[in-house]
């Protein structure tokens, strides 16, 4: 086999990322750096222990990190995040704790949903992140009701959809497109294209030239973007959400990426992928592009690159350890916050 093509380092001179990210660029982009290496480690350690079981499922993002920490540090305190499959980094930028995180992998008794809901399905609502459903494509309407709520309210927020480029064929995806352009909601639409429905691959998907051309339709304006470019993403999510804050509308916003890993643990890529995707994968590599970029501008040097990956491991490692130290919920706990106590409220006709 043939090696991987060099990975290219991001286009961007020093005066193009100061006019793209402003002033603090370089803290930025650092930022961004360190928080896909702790994604990637996760990722790696998450995997591994699923083929040991000792965690029953896990859905990596590896390939897609520059979207999802682009995500989690370009929107604001106030706004909601409605994931697919692949977006809990932005639930850990945005503050949700890595600790608490490996709770709900573990479905331990500290994970905030008892183990009731299935790996990599946690809800933060400290963050506004918003436990996903399996059922494919069902968050898009349910992020363009919160739009709506938010509306209604008077409340400051935009709402941001995250799916994959198969939930574009879903009913939701029609009616949540729709009802946000009638309705000239507040709401991101984030398509993280990874070229992969599962076993379809994007020629199966659609007969349009993009996913994000279908947004035209509905009347909403939509970009595809280079989902492997850190700064690109971050530029273009910071645009679209000040056209939502502004009462402009909603934007959809295309992302192509490439899957680097398995859909999930429990999928078995080599029977449909061609056999040079994982080194075409690999050469758009979006932590790597990053770090290419960052050293060559001399904001990064190996002994730091080194000290953020040993640090991302750490951080990894002891939530883990965390979490397997923790004892499972105890059966009794199956119904609690299920059903309200006996005698808590006065029964009907009395009082």
């Amino acid at each position: 086999m043939s090696a991987a093509p060099p990975i290219e380092p991001l286009p961007y001179a020093e005066e193009q990322a100061e006019r793209i990210l402003g002033a603090e660029w370089r803290a930025i982009a650092t930022s961004a750096y360190r928080w896909m290496r702790v994604g990637r480690a996760l990722d790696g350690r998450m995997q591994a222990l699923q083929r040991q079981g000792r965690v029953g499922f896990y859905g990596a993002a590896t390939g897609q990190e520059a979207v999802n920490v682009a995500a989690g540090l370009a929107t604001d305190r106030d706004d909601w995040i409605f994931p697919g499959l692949r977006e809990q980094l932005v639930a850990l930028v945005r503050g949700h704790a890595l600790a608490t995180y490996a709770h709900h992998l573990f479905a331990d008794d500290r994970d905030p949903s008892r183990g009731r809901n299935m790996p990599c399905h946690p809800s933060a609502r400290e963050v506004h992140y918003v436990s996903m459903s399996s059922v494919i494509g069902t968050q898009i309407s349910q992020a363009v009701g919160l739009a709506y709520a938010l509306r209604q309210k008077g409340a400051p927020g935009v709402s941001l959809a995250f799916f994959g480029d198969g939930a574009t064929s879903s009913n939701d995806f029609h009616a949540g497109m729709n009802f946000a352009a009638v309705w000239n909601l507040p709401v991101v639409f984030c398509c993280a294209n990874n070229q992969w429905a599962i076993s379809a691959p994007t020629e199966r998907q659609t007969a349009a030239t993009t996913f994000a051309a279908k947004a035209s339709e509905y009347g909403i304006p939509g970009r595809k973007v280079d989902g492997t470019d850190f700064v690109r993403v971050y530029s273009m999510l910071r645009g679209a959400l000040d056209v939502a804050r502004t009462g402009r509308g909603p934007v959809m916003l295309e992302f192509e990426t490439y899957r680097m890993t398995p859909h999930s643990s429990s999928d078995d890529p080599t029977r449909y992928q061609p056999s040079d995707w994982a080194m075409r994968a690999a050469s758009h590599d979006p932590v790597a592009r990053l770090q290419s970029w960052l050293t060559a501008l001399g904001v990064l040097d190996a002994e730091t690159i080194e000290t953020i990956g040993r640090a991302a491991d750490q951080q990894v490692r002891a939530a883990v350890e965390e979490a397997e130290a923790t004892e499972p919920p105890a059966p009794a706990s199956l119904t609690e916050d299920v059903y309200a106590p006996l005698g808590s409220r006065e029964s009907p006709g009395t009082g």
